[in-house]
């Protein structure tokens, strides 16, 4: 059964897909603050959506193992879009709400904070579209180099 995944050719695209966007990070992250940064390898959020890098890898695999025909193709394609979709809309404005919060927990004036705003939100767990459509090409491309 291990076997059969470690040679399952749709798993490891998409375990590559998300790998190589997640090392991107860390690469984008160093060109734009001049230092290297391995958390951002485990980081949710930025340039490019892994998310969407990895779904999209697997959707590609699959279409190459059964077919743009096959209800395997249809499912990978629909949960691709769910999550491109989850990842521009609900996660980036949850990111947009944690940053005003996080404001509004910094500047609070009553006489007690309450516990709860000693920690800041986490801000960075969407994605812009262009991080999104890079994760997407990015996918795509692993996806036709892992099936040739």
């Amino acid at each position: 059964m291990l076997q059969d995944l470690l040679s399952n050719r749709v798993f490891w695209t998409a375990i590559v897909g998300w790998f190589a966007a997640q090392a991107l990070k860390v690469v984008s992250g160093f060109m734009v603050n001049h230092k290297l940064d391995w958390k951002l390898f485990f980081a949710s959020g930025g340039m490019p959506s892994s998310h969407t890098s990895t779904v999209v890898g697997l959707t590609t695999a699959v279409a190459f193992a059964e077919g743009l025909h096959s209800a395997a193709f249809a499912i990978a394609f629909v949960f691709s879009t769910v999550v491109m979709y989850d990842a521009t809309g609900v996660r980036w404005e949850t990111g947009k709400q944690a940053r005003v919060l996080n404001y509004m927990m910094k500047n609070w004036h009553h006489s007690k904070k309450p516990e709860v705003f000693q920690e800041n939100l986490k801000i960075f767990v969407g994605h812009t579209p262009f991080q999104v459509w890079a994760g997407a090409l990015l996918g795509l491309c692993i996806g036709i180099l892992m099936q040739l």
